[in-house]
């Protein structure tokens, strides 16, 4: 549900984006979602805000990295290429995520293979990317590059983020989160200059803020963090690699477009990458089900 969720997300950015700028556009999807979720926090959890500096830290820190930095960066990146093709780089965060992880000492340094699988997840972002050797800075390379530092910021937010850990409901921790990172996002849209043009928007776009406010935001995050608690880093990690799956789908089916092969063997490389990295873990994850 969760792949379908967001996969269904940049289908429906590639969408808004036509109307609304980028930055702007995604800081109205997380003032909606924050509040949504925001209420249900004050209404059916003990505690709906944070009160001591550490819990205050842990809402800063996902709000600036996995929503603000994070979804500034994916916007504005699909402004320049498609929400199908920005999907697949995105599925070079849970390579990233295994970096930060080994760098910052929560996991340990991969063996000769998983730095293989390394080598093989950038190949991998290359191909997607596929640069003109004649035009390096072409607006589909710059696109690319632009998404793959917000999957930089999402990686970083989510391992640097787990050492710290509260007493807080989940569904209180994502709304404040969300509400943080929406204000960090209004703060950057008028200094690139964004406006709102309401005589623009079209019913098309309405459409697309709900469903990423409301569903693939209060409720899709709810869901996430929820999966995180329960399974861990790795096993969500592999929603990442069915997320394109739907997304390429989804933009073939409603708005006509097609993938390139160079694409795909892109993200082939990159799910070959993150599973040399974490093969051992993967395999742990399944075994248990053989054997029932």
């Amino acid at each position: 549900m969760l792949s379908l969720l967001w996969g269904g997300s940049f289908v429906a950015i590639d969408i808004g984006l036509r109307d609304l700028p980028p930055v702007l556009f995604a800081a109205m999807r997380y003032d909606v979602a924050g509040l949504l979720v925001l209420g249900y926090a004050a209404s059916r959890t003990e505690r709906w805000r944070p009160r001591s500096r550490r819990e205050w830290t842990l809402v800063a820190f996902l709000g600036l990295f996995m929503f603000g930095a994070y979804n500034a960066l994916i916007y504005i990146g699909i402004d320049h290429v498609s929400g199908a093709v920005a999907s697949i780089v995105i599925s070079f965060g849970p390579v990233l995520t295994a970096g930060f992880a080994t760098t910052l000492g929560i996991e340990e340094p991969p063996s000769r293979i998983g730095a293989l699988g390394f080598l093989a997840a950038i190949v991998g972002v290359v191909l997607v990317a596929d640069p003109d050797p004649n035009a390096l800075l072409d607006s589909s390379t710059v696109g690319v590059g632009i998404v793959l530092l917000g999957s930089v910021s999402f990686a970083f937010g989510t391992v640097a983020s787990r050492p710290i850990d509260v007493d807080l409901p989940l569904s209180t921790v994502q709304a404040w989160a969300m509400l943080v990172g929406a204000a960090f996002l209004h703060l950057a849209s008028p200094l690139r200059g964004e406006a709102l043009s309401l005589t623009a928007v079209t019913p098309s776009t309405v459409a697309a803020l709900v469903y990423l406010g409301v569903v693939s935001g209060a409720f899709a995050y709810a869901l996430y963090f929820r999966l995180l608690d329960q399974l861990g880093p790795t096993e969500i990690n592999l929603v990442g690699y069915a997320e394109p799956v739907v997304a390429n789908g989804l933009s073939w089916l409603v708005l006509g477009q097609a993938i390139a092969l160079s694409t795909l063997g892109g993200f082939v490389a990159i799910f070959t990458g993150f599973f040399l990295i974490k093969r051992r873990a993967l395999l742990e994850t399944v075994r248990p089900a053989d054997r029932q």
